[in-house]
């Protein structure tokens, strides 16, 4: 009995306890919750405490001094504008300057101990037309590199904190702080000093409070020489480098101007009476503009003035992205940037304006204008010889060694970049692969998963334990991948003078108009010197003028225009091939062929009317009578065996004496052949006399098709005779054209043959392919097209007439051949 109460009471006991631990453990889980948001609370309000200040005071320091620091106005952007003695800068705010970062560095830069500079924001500028892509205003302080690029945030050899409150190294933009607007004192610290804590940093502070933890400075420029830099876009804005700080530090600090000379280094502004400007001359897709490349690379204090650098500095403003340059030409790109006072390049006309005012060197790479002398002239008259030595650097025929180991060191950086692109774009999908095959393997593992409890609930244990031991992970083979093999050059491309680009230097329209008046420039133009860099004058001369005439014989002539001689001469044979046209249709209508005979007769009395009248005043009217039944007899029809006819011998291809014409049984065919010989062969006799230049006698296939819409103002079409080539063509105008030797069309008929010599030999090509067919070739029928399309003559051009086409068999529905009009 009481074995069986105890047991009762343990089983109370346990119930009681159960109830209890419930509200016991959930008031543990509360309590737990409140400690750690307590704990939170107080790490977040510590977070919003600033940190403790680790820079201290500058200890004294009686070492000398460096001499004055200042902008270098020979290493900054060229719409730059320094004001207030040196201690404001503004920028060039017209012709799309305003949307262009200006930049400028100073003449001392830091390679030890921490020091400092401060910019003050005294106004924004607005953008008086719409602004392009980007914030309006732009203000970057940082240090970068002597020779590096002058825009803060372009490339790795710069760092810089920005108005938006980022820190900008290369590509990284990271957010450091917050931002700083106008009238803000911004001071940047540089610390180079080992034995701080905050060695290799840089930090901002505004207004004298800590804006930004300390950033490590990027690997690659510690121990380098860094030079205050501001970079901005429509802004005005005053820098102080010393000795007195606007608005102090929590700890003294040195300013840049009195840094020790030891810590700094100094760059000498050039003392030079004059300048340089140098107009480099040289041939399209001859190394150009990789010449150019080379040398300012080699002289780095030179500013290059091209369309190309003004698109680069557009890229580097991030207005322009470097994938929307891809059309015109090396030497005139053509870039549409969406901002008008960009896309009109009146920005070549500010830079030209300031360009000669500032002491800087320049290199001017305008390939097609240096080659001209109207253009070296105008360009020559810019630039005062007082303020600038001018030097032309001809650059044509066999590379230096230097140049060509430049050419190869580009082709070597040209593989490597495509050899890098295609190994992340192969990365790229193997690792768009491995997700895909990931996702599988993850569902495949969720529905096996789900499998193995279906089994346990309905008991089979044992093929859930296998199931699991199944997806135990296995180790995976380990791919050996082969070793990268650095790119090479082939032997072709070892032995290459002049590299390929992606634009041509020139455009096909820019050169046929302007090659024929390239010249070597001559002292005589105003050059102060003419260098000839990898040849001699006599071998540069000599290559220009094979040049040119290889270009005549290969290049359209863009400025050609058909003379007054042709249009008149032209206007005649045509109006003479459509009374030939009709004549034909009429002659093949019974009722007009008697009309054509009756007139035939009346022509006939009316020629011997004269002769007729003297014999009837004289009396003699039998032999008026014998003289009137005669030449009517002559105009009655003879007969005349066409097939035995001697086409050459006929005297009126209108009438062969039978009343018939030469030219009755022309074809659609035949009719095409006529009017293309006589168009080809006035076409080449007028090109020789319109263009007037002995170097250039006539023109290739390449050509043809050009010249012909030039003379005739319609589209000539290949495709409509049958055959693939312009020889195969004409081939079948035989007597009347040919390729020459030197691959030029030659006109095989004198200038003044008559229009009735092409009817000739047209109706002879017809008999002879008449009598190959009957002998059973079928080669020699011809397959012209005659489909009528209506292609439109060039803009402001007026298509000649044409008339209506002859009449032929009945129930066949005639038109005219496609692309081309029938005179």
């Amino acid at each position: 009995m009481a074995a069986t109460e105890n047991k009762e009471l343990e089983v109370a006991n346990k119930e009681e306890d159960a109830v209890t631990e419930k509200p016991t453990e959930e008031s543990d889980k509360a309590e737990k919750a409140a400690e750690e948001k307590k704990t939170e609370d107080v790490e977040m309000k510590e977070e919003e405490k600033e940190p403790e200040e680790k820079e201290v005071d500058a200890p004294a320091d009686s070492r000398a001094k460096v001499s004055k620091v200042e902008f270098n106005l020979q290493d900054c952007t060229l719409n730059v504008l320094p004001t207030a003695e040196g201690r404001m800068v503004t920028a060039l705010s017209e012709g799309g300057m305003q949307f262009l970062h200006a930049s400028v560095r100073a003449n001392v830069g830091v390679k030890a101990g921490r020091y400092m500079f401060e910019a003050r924001i005294v106004e924004n500028l607005g953008p008086s037309q719409s602004q392009g892509p980007g914030p309006k205003q732009v203000v970057r302080l940082g240090f970068s590199t002597a020779g590096s690029s002058l825009l803060l945030g372009d490339g790795p050899d710069n760092f810089s904190f920005d108005s938006e409150g980022f820190f900008l190294n290369d590509k990284a933009r990271t957010k450091c702080g917050q931002k700083f607007t106008r009238d803000n004192v911004v001071a940047v610290v540089l610390n180079l000093d080992p034995s701080t804590p905050n060695a290799n940093t840089v930090s901002l502070f505004v207004n004298g409070v800590r804006r930004s933890p300390p950033q490590a400075l990027p690997e690659s420029l510690i121990g380098k020489t860094l030079f205050p830099t501001i970079t901005y876009k429509n802004a005005t804005l005053e820098v102080n480098f010393g000795p007195v700080s606007r608005a102090p530090l929590p700890f003294a600090c040195r300013m840049i101007s009195d840094a020790a000379a030891a810590d700094a280094e100094q760059v000498a502004t050039s003392k030079s009476k004059k300048n340089q400007v140098v107009f480099p001359v040289g041939l399209p897709e001859q190394g150009y503009f990789d010449w150019v490349d080379e040398f300012c690379e080699k002289n780095p204090d030179f500013v290059e003035l091209s369309d190309r650098k003004i698109l680069e500095w557009a890229s580097k403003s991030g207005i322009l992205k470097a994938k929307s340059q891809g059309s015109g030409s090396n030497d005139k790109p053509d870039a549409k940037i969406g901002v008008p006072a960009l896309d009109d390049w009146s920005i070549r006309k500010i830079l030209a304006s300031v360009a000669p005012v500032l002491r800087r060197n320049y290199i001017v790479p305008e390939l097609k204008s240096n080659l001209m002398v109207g253009d070296r002239e105008k360009a020559l008259k810019a630039y005062l010889s007082n303020d600038f030595e001018r030097k032309a650097v001809v650059v044509m025929g066999e590379p230096s060694d230097s140049s060509k180991q430049h050419v190869q060191a580009m082709l070597i950086k040209e593989k490597k970049e495509k050899a890098e692109a295609e190994k992340k774009k192969k990365a790229a999908e193997e690792e768009r692969k491995r997700l895909i095959e990931l996702k599988k393997a993850k569902a495949e593992e969720a529905r096996k998963a789900r499998l193995a409890v279906a089994l346990k609930k309905s008991g089979k244990e044992e093929e859930a334990a296998a199931l699991e031991a199944a997806e135990e992970k296995k180790e995976e083979d380990m791919k050996m991948e082969e070793p990268e093999k650095e790119p090479e050059l082939t032997e072709e491309e070892k032995k290459l003078w002049y590299r390929k680009t992606a634009l041509p230097d020139l455009t096909e329209q820019a050169l046929s108009k302007s090659y024929a008046t390239f010249t070597l420039p001559t002292k005589e133009e105003g050059f102060d010197a003419i260098e000839y860099a990898w040849q001699s004058e006599e071998a540069c001369a000599s290559l220009m003028k094979s040049w040119i005439l290889e270009k005549k014989l290969t290049q359209r002539a863009e400025d050609l225009n058909p003379g007054a001689e042709f249009k008149e001469q032209w206007a005649k044979w045509q109006k003479v091939i459509n009374e030939y046209r009709l004549r034909q249709a009429e002659f093949k209508n019974p009722a007009k062929r008697k009309t054509l005979q009756a007139k035939k007769v009346e022509a006939a009395k009316k020629a011997i009317e004269e002769e007729k009248k003297a014999l009837l005043e004289a009396g003699s009217e039998e032999a008026a009578k014998e003289l009137e039944e005669k030449a009517i007899k002559d105009a009655e029809p003879k007969e005349v065996d066409m097939e035995e006819l001697d086409i050459f011998g006929v005297e009126d291809v209108m009438d062969v004496g039978s009343g018939e014409p030469l030219f009755s049984k022309f074809g659609f065919e035949d009719w095409t052949l006529l009017s293309l010989r006589c168009e080809i062969h006035m076409m080449l006799h007028s090109f020789k006399k319109d263009l007037n230049d002995p170097d250039r006698p006539s023109f290739g296939e390449k050509h043809f098709a050009y010249y012909y819409t030039k003379y005739f103002k319609k589209t000539y079409n290949q495709a409509m005779f049958g055959v693939k080539t312009l020889g195969e063509v004409l081939g079948f105008m035989k007597t009347t054209v040919k390729i020459g030797e030197t691959g030029l069309l030659k006109a095989e008929q004198d200038e003044d043959t008559p229009i009735e010599t092409f009817v000739k030999l047209v109706e002879d090509h017809r008999r002879e392919r008449e009598r190959r067919v009957d002998a059973g070739d079928e080669t020699a029928k011809l397959k012209f097209s005659n489909a009528q399309v209506n292609v439109p003559a060039a803009a402001g051009q007026k298509r000649p007439y044409s008339p209506a086409p002859p009449t032929y068999a009945p129930n066949k529905v005639q038109v005219r051949p496609a692309a081309y009009n029938l005179p």
